[in-house]
């Protein structure tokens, strides 16, 4: 019997300081003439939610356990690249992705005209289905008053060989 096992991850950037500007990368697109977001990386918020639910489904760590502030080769790295070794990783420790779902809270970017070609870069990246969706806080906390940006994921994953549980 092969058993599937979920996961989510939680991620949060941001705003980067105006004497610090950084371009923004969100869902693993560059959304130019938008306020980017403060983080080690490329700060993309989609991608690395989506990377981090793939860890907590497989129950090998998160994010920073794999890419953290203490990994200097990470500074800068592409969300996409993070994913993409998120799933590679995910997949050496026995797994198969069947699929991921990211929701993330802003004001900006409009999202709606770009998400088939987010959805086709992060499932590139995954290689699994990789589903984004947006909405804004109607003003309220740090993404209603523009401070950053916050995304949730979810991702199931399945051992790539029976377990003989059942």
């Amino acid at each position: 019997m092969i058993l599937p096992r979920t996961g989510i991850g939680i991620d949060v950037h941001a705003y980067a300081a105006d004497e610090e500007p950084r371009p923004l990368w969100l869902g693993g697109l560059h959304w130019d003439g938008e306020r980017g977001l403060a983080g080690h990386s490329d700060a993309d918020p989609v991608a690395h939610a989506a990377a981090d639910a793939l860890f907590s489904a497989a129950g090998i760590g998160d994010l920073g356990t794999h890419f953290g502030t203490d990994r200097p080769e990470f500074a800068g790295a592409s969300g996409v690249t993070l994913l993409a070794e998120a799933a590679r990783i995910v997949r050496a420790a026995g797994f198969e992705i069947g699929n991921v779902a990211v929701q993330f809270v802003a004001n900006r970017p409009k999202f709606g005209p770009r998400r088939q070609e987010s959805q086709d870069a992060l499932s590139a990246a995954a290689g699994a289905p990789v589903s984004v969706t947006a909405t804004t806080s109607d003003g309220l906390g740090f993404a209603g008053r523009g401070e950053g940006i916050s995304a949730v994921a979810t991702a199931l994953v399945y051992p790539s060989q029976p377990t003989g549980i059942g």
